[in-house]
């Protein structure tokens, strides 16, 4: 039994498949080595990265491998590039689900190759093999607790890291093009005073009795050793487990570590709640197995006919006491499990498309079986292959465009990003009157071109329009046919616009400059949707009514519904402000944000009946604007009003549930007031905000950290410095960490920076000779008159200080275009409010536009 029990026991090291899945961060002052890759494996040639004195990058890549067959488990390593004893502290995948099935890295002596790759039939290591990390499709982010890393190199630590990679369906190699997928690591040298460690508990003589339908496997060991902490667990078996459950036992009472199914990706999921384990405390186990469907009995092994009961623990000790592995085979208290929760008893359903396949656990009926292509999926099931962790894009130089107040973005047919602007006009408090009625047509339309195309990658205008036609931008939408559609708030109009034409808008609804509520009228309309099969149009009409009405192709009124909200529980179809629209067609839903209910309502397009609420605290008070592609809606909240703490930030929902199940904000600069967000279906968002005219692009983390090869082209030198600058991201003071990712996108790629550098520096030369002649003058007068060296000081510390003052914020588009003759500079001084457009000041009591209840105006006649 021992010898059988060792056996099984390097057969998990070797062959296990396990994900786990943690955001990364990035380090410095190791030697650098270099390899040699194919020109098509972009961002592997160097695999290390210096930070800063004491941390440093490993990138593990596949060295550019085309796998010839389905469920083809490859594997490579790398040495550890000191001798020195270091601290994993973070992990990223670099790996996408189109390519790579799983993933796991493991920590030991000496790999069982010493070749650049090799099938992993041949084993991972000679000796025992550490689990540090595994990554599976839809797997959970699992971050390693603060000052908790996994011990390598020294004396007693990993000196290889092994990667497997599991190439599941290589129907995305047809091309034969060589995939790279990997995983970047975090390393330290400095000490952590918490450990990472595993934690094994796996049976080892388990049978299942062929037409059994429930046979129960269970482990337990007394835990001996100094106080560990779980944080993750991950659950293993082969295709007859149905459920696997972990818990500690103390005094009698069983609390849970983790429960799942292992037919679902078996990655590390996150414990619900940390769970401590002391000395003299019982860790148990429960695999849960059938075996219906076998003709003969099921033993424990590691081929395809056999099993396998395990769950790993993943914990935390501290350092001084610290043990990187430890493993239970036996079951000390087999009557014990008289009393286990019921809830280890029950199976965990899963849908048949999301089945972990087992790879080299797996059955080979269908193994010579033509690749077939994927269905699409149910609107319910299409979230379960999304795993959304949101970024920026640092490298993406379009945060430095500066237009005016950017209160509308949208892709176009090209994925090409669309920003709709104000340029030198702003919406304050002095725009409106009681009634509604803009009261700065003397300002006349905004001559400068207000809708800008963007280049998704360089931040590049590729083309522009707009100018003379408007004068308060808000709402943008692209129809299916690349027309653009706008709102005017000041002109209470909604256009439809040929981008290609310059003959003038193809329809206008509403009359100009005149407020209503009847249906030739708008009042301050925020946004437009149209369907892409009927062409029927939806309008949000706005902040001064609270409607949804609805128009056909030809813009001849069809009919509204909604009325404004009162109280702090509106009901279903009551709106404050329904300032966003996201049309959700295939599901035959309208989506609205409704803005200062803070809320998100959606409705049915044919019945307009009332589907759901999405309502969440953490949007806090307000919901600025949505953006749905199948499976997820995004959003972006407000400001939160005074002495509220929800921040300013963007949401990804699972839209079959409303779960938020991501979070994110930018690193340059900072929301201030979000106002429109889009998102493309790989994944990327754009969001735009009113008050710091700015744009930034957010990139899902699979896309902007991996594509395989042929899809990808992601230079190493974006990979790096991104990872370089998350590894500071969340230590950094907000204004310091933007100076340094500034200063080091500009090292990094001084391409992206030629505009800015360009003009700075013209600006620059001219104040430098300047300041140079007036100091020269000071001290001329000072030699010639006995000035102190105090005075001088002084006088050059103002010249500093007014240059100081004129060079924040960077390139403003809207002071370069306003400069032109005839342009009035109202708008470009930086004002506290905003009017309609924003919440109320935490430093004024006084109410937004908004707010404000004053009736509407009879609407005026119509004018042709």
């Amino acid at each position: 039994m021992a010898r059988r029990a060792l056996s099984l026991f390097l057969l998990v090291l070797q062959s296990s498949c396990l994900g786990y899945r943690s955001p990364l961060s990035v380090f410095k002052r190791v030697k650098e080595t270099t390899r040699s890759f194919p020109n098509e494996c972009l961002g592997t040639s160097r695999p290390v990265i210096p930070i800063d004195s004491s941390d440093f990058a490993l990138d593990i890549r596949m060295p550019g491998v085309t796998p010839k067959q389905s469920d083809t488990y490859i594997c490579m390593s790398l040495r550890l590039p000191t001798d020195e004893e270091a601290f994993v502290i973070d992990f990223k995948p670099r790996a996408s689900m189109d390519t790579v099935h799983h993933m796991l890295l493991f920590g030991c002596n000496m790999p069982a190759s010493t070749g650049s790759y090799w099938f992993c039939d041949e084993g991972t290591c000679t000796d025992k093999a550490n689990i540090l990390y595994a990554w599976a499709r839809n797997a959970p982010p699992t971050r390693l607790p603060k000052g908790v890393g996994f011990r390598v190199g020294g004396d007693t630590g990993s000196k290889y890291f092994v990667l497997q990679v599991h190439y599941g369906d290589i129907s995305a190699f047809r091309d034969n093009h060589k995939d790279c997928s990997g995983v970047s690591l975090h390393l330290t040298r400095l000490p952590q005073p918490l450990i990472a460690g595993m934690y094994l508990l796996m049976s080892v003589d388990t049978v299942i009795p062929a037409g059994e339908k429930v046979v129960n496997s269970d482990i337990s060991c007394h835990y001996k050793n100094y106080p560990t902490h779980v944080f993750a667990y991950r659950v293993h078996t082969h295709h007859l487990g149905k459920v696997v459950s972990g818990y500690r036992v103390r005094n009698g009472q069983w609390t849970l570590i983790g429960r799942q199914s292992p037919q679902l990706p078996q990655a590390f999921y996150p414990v619900e709640h940390p769970v401590d384990v002391s000395f003299g405390d019982i860790l148990a186990a429960r695999c849960v197995f059938t075996g219906e469907g076998r003709s003969e009995a099921t033993h424990i092994g590691g081929t395809s006919t056999d099993e396998m009961c395990n769950l790993y623990i993943m914990y935390y000790m501290e350092a001084k006491h610290a043990i990187s592995f430890m493993t239970c085979t036996q079951n000390v208290a087999p009557d014990m499990f008289r009393t286990i929760p019921r809830e280890a008893n029950i199976p965990i359903p899963v849908k048949s498309d999301v089945i972990m396949t087992h790879g080299h656990h797996k059955e080979t009926e269908n193994k010579d079986k033509p690749s077939l292509p994927q269905q699409p999926k149910r609107e319910e099931e299409e979230v379960l292959d999304q795993d959304f962790h949101v970024e920026e894009a640092l490298d993406w130089p379009g945060v430095y465009l500066l237009p005016g107040q950017v209160s509308g973005v949208a892709l176009d047919l090209k994925n090409n990003l669309v920003i709709f602007h104000r340029g030198d006009h702003v919406w304050d408090g002095n725009s409106f009157d009681s009634k509604f009625v803009y009261q700065q047509r003397g300002l006349g339309p905004i001559e400068e071109d207000t809708i800008l195309v963007i280049d998704p990658n360089n931040a590049a205008v590729l083309h522009s329009s707009g100018k003379n036609l408007f004068y308060l931008p808000h709402g943008l939408s692209v129809d299916k046919d690349g027309n653009y559609w706008v709102t005017d708030v000041a002109l209470h109009q909604v256009f439809k616009l040929d981008p290609n034409s310059k003959e003038g808008p193809l329809l206008i609804l509403g009359r100009s400059m005149q407020p209503g509520s009847d249906q030739n009228h708008f009042c301050q309309p925020t946004d437009v949707a149209v369907d892409p099969e009927t062409g029927i149009i939806y309008v949000s009409d706005g902040y001064c009514n609270s409607r949804i009405m609805q128009f056909s192709p030809t813009g001849k009124f069809i009919t509204q519904w909604g009325e404004a909200s009162s109280g702090s529980n509106p009901n279903p179809g009551q709106f404050s402000v329904p300032h966003s629209l996201a049309l959700v067609h295939h599901l035959g839903q309208l989506c609205v944000a409704d803005r200062e209910n803070g809320r998100i309502q959606c409705f049915r397009t044919d019945t307009k009946e009332f589907v759901r609420e999405i309502k969440h605290a953490s949007f806090g008070r307000s919901v600025f604007a949505i953006s749905y592609i199948p499976g997820l809606l995004f959003a972006v909240n407000g400001k939160p009003y005074f002495g509220e703490r929800e921040p300013v930030q963007g949401f990804v929902m699972n839209f079959s549930s409303g779960e938020i199940i991501g979070i994110f904000k930018p690193v340059r600069k900072h929301f201030d007031m979000p106002h429109d967000i889009v998102a493309s279906e790989d994944g990327t968002v754009y969001i735009g905000d009113a008050h710091t005219n700015t744009v930034w692009k957010f990139t899902s983390a699979e896309k902007m950290e991996h594509r395989s090869v042929k899809k990808a082209g992601i230079d190493d030198q974006e990979i790096k410095a991104e990872a370089v600058v998350e590894t500071k991201m969340e230590n950094i003071p907000t204004s310091e960490l933007q100076k340094m990712q500034e200063k080091q996108k500009l090292i990094k790629d001084p391409g992206l920076g030629v505009s800015v550098v360009l003009i700075t520096t013209l600006l620059v030369i001219p104040v430098v000779v300047l300041l140079a002649i007036a100091i020269f003058i000071r001290w001329k007068k000072s030699r010639a008159f006995g000035d102190s060296e105090h005075k001088l000081e002084t006088g050059s510390g103002r010249v500093l200080g007014r240059l100081r003052g004129k060079g924040t914020g960077g390139l403003n588009l809207g002071n370069f275009f306003a400069s032109r003759k005839g342009y009035s500079r109202k708008g470009f001084d930086r004002l506290s409010t905003e009017g309609s457009d924003q919440e109320k000041d935490e430093d004024d009591a006084s109410e937004s536009e908004e707010e404000y209840s004053a009736p509407l105006p009879t609407p005026a006649p119509s004018s042709s």
